[in-house]
């Protein structure tokens, strides 16, 4: 499907869609068709593809705290280990992810 019928279907700009699409393409998810009655699919069924998916490609990590992705992150505490918030960062983040990765985008459309 173009992006300018996306684009108009949902009062979208089309220029805002170009710079969602371009990480999707590049993440596999979407594939690009040339020509004429080009336009944009989907790589995988949408039994595939879950929300986590494409929020990671677009967003960037679920963790809410740098601490749990960043290996090169310097804690302030003087022993991460016995930082009292990270386990309620830790279960947050693993609930957010396991409802995004339980959503498929069949489910959405």
């Amino acid at each position: 499907m173009p992006l300018r019928t996306i684009a108009e279907r949902h009062g979208m700009s089309e220029f805002y869609l170009e710079q969602l699409f371009a990480p999707l393409k590049k993440a596999g998810i979407v594939k690009s068709i040339r020509g004429s009655q080009g336009g944009y699919k989907l790589n995988h069924s949408p039994d595939a593809i879950t929300a986590g998916d494409v929020i990671r490609v677009l967003e960037g990590t679920l963790s809410p705290v740098d601490c749990l992705d960043d290996e090169n992150y310097e804690c302030p505490a003087a022993d991460c280990k016995t930082c009292n918030t990270k386990l309620v960062w830790e279960k947050l983040h693993a609930g957010v992810s396991e409802v995004l990765d339980t959503i498929r985008l069949s489910d959405l459309i």
